[in-house]
């Protein structure tokens, strides 16, 4: 028997944890499911959209990094909760926004929110994981996926027929979501205590907590770049995807916050799937297969009717998004005494890296038009080629 059978994966942890994750990108997705109202109501152009989702994603990239490496020496179970009162603060902040520079602030709270939200929430799906970490990480990130899929939903349902301020309904979930972080914050010391005796059982883990400087900075910067490119292409549905199919197809915004929640929901299924196969076939085929492996839809999707638009979304963003638990694995393979740190910082990348496509996306649209996006991110996974420097490390 191994250890991380002797230990066994937590997974009445691992659920709650998954759906305080879904509870939490469910409030951070009804920020752009907003984005037709807000252009509508604001009259907003589509920089000055970009520039919301770049506010609200800086905001949640910078501190990451920091809270997850102060976490790291000393550790906060209970800080996700502080994280979700920031959330629930920049939510009621925007339903009630006067104007475009509040609306600005309100995304930084929640963006935040999200900042304090994830090192420790990712420390403990580790520590939960039973030594399976791509199910414990596919488990926390579909939580994740299925709240940003529910975002436009809420928004066709809730927000388009009952206007801006019934953003404040939504406040109880955040309240939902502090109880079950109290509960989950209670269960750390116990679990840590557990993962860290697999580890010292685990002659195998023992031996790889330690790799060269050169193959950390080396690994890291690749797995950066592949992370830009996978997130840029991400971030021209959440933020665009709605606009480009008002603007080509005439769809109605309802019909166009249904298609977004479609792409969303084959996010979650991607990241979910990627996570387990990852156990099986390793991270580094993963990361080959999710990154590169959708070029050929990608560049067809420009061309292609609203039905074929709908199939290739899907499968698009099945595949791609199947690169994110194994990137993240990877990185704490890497430096596996430093989760907290990588875990800030990876979901600060995804913040991050987000928000400065976002930006840069919306300038593109106001000059060329929104169906530009697409075409010039035809393009962007080739970035899966640079797969091939990754260092070969074990247990990837």
């Amino acid at each position: 028997m191994t250890a991380s059978t002797r230990t066994g994966t937590h997974l009445s942890v691992l659920a709650i944890l998954g759906l305080t994750h879904l509870l939490n990108d469910l409030l951070q997705s009804l920020i752009p499911a907003a984005y037709p109202i807000l252009k509508q109501a604001y009259t907003l152009d589509f920089a000055q959209i970009g520039i919301i989702t770049l506010t609200f994603q800086i905001a949640g990239a910078l501190l990451q990094p920091v809270i997850g490496a102060v976490t790291d020496r000393h550790p906060a179970p209970y800080s996700p909760v502080a994280g979700m009162m920031f959330t629930l603060s920049g939510l009621v902040c925007l339903a009630y926004a006067p104007s475009y520079a509040m609306i600005l602030a309100s995304v930084a709270l929640i963006g935040i929110g999200s900042s304090i939200f994830h090192p420790e929430a990712t420390r403990m799906a580790r520590y939960a994981s039973g030594g399976r970490q791509g199910l414990a990480q596919g488990m926390f990130q579909v939580g994740g996926q299925a709240g940003g899929a529910l975002g436009p939903v809420f928004a066709a349902l809730i927000i388009v027929p009952w206007g801006q301020p019934s953003l404040a309904w939504f406040a109880v979930l955040a309240l939902l979501a502090m109880l079950l972080l109290v509960w989950i914050g209670s269960k750390q010391s116990q679990i840590s205590t557990e993962f860290a005796a697999m580890r010292a059982r685990n002659k195998q883990d023992k031996a790889t907590v330690r790799h060269a400087p050169l193959t950390i900075g080396v690994g890291l910067l690749v797995l950066t770049l592949l992370m830009f490119a996978k997130n840029a292409y991400g971030e021209s549905f959440r933020s665009f995807y709605t606009f480009y199919l008002i603007e080509r197809f005439g769809l109605s915004i309802p019909a166009a916050q249904f298609m977004l929640f479609i792409f969303l929901i084959a996010a979650a299924v991607g990241v979910l799937i990627g996570g387990i196969v990852g156990d099986r076939v390793g991270r580094y085929r993963i990361i080959w297969i999710s990154v590169l492996g959708p070029l050929p839809l990608t560049v067809m999707l420009p061309y292609a009717d609203l039905f074929w638009t709908g199939v290739l979304t899907i499968l698009i963003n099945l595949v791609m998004a199947s690169a994110f638990a194994s990137i993240l694995i990877y990185a704490m393979d890497l430096l596996p005494d430093r989760i907290g740190l990588i875990g800030g910082l990876f979901y600060g990348l995804n913040f991050g890296l987000g928000g400065i496509a976002a930006a840069f996306l919306g300038s593109l649209a106001d000059t060329y038009g929104v169906e530009a996006i697409y075409w010039f991110c035809s393009f962007l996974p080739l970035a899966g080629l640079l797969a091939w420097f990754l260092p070969r490390i074990e247990n990837t």
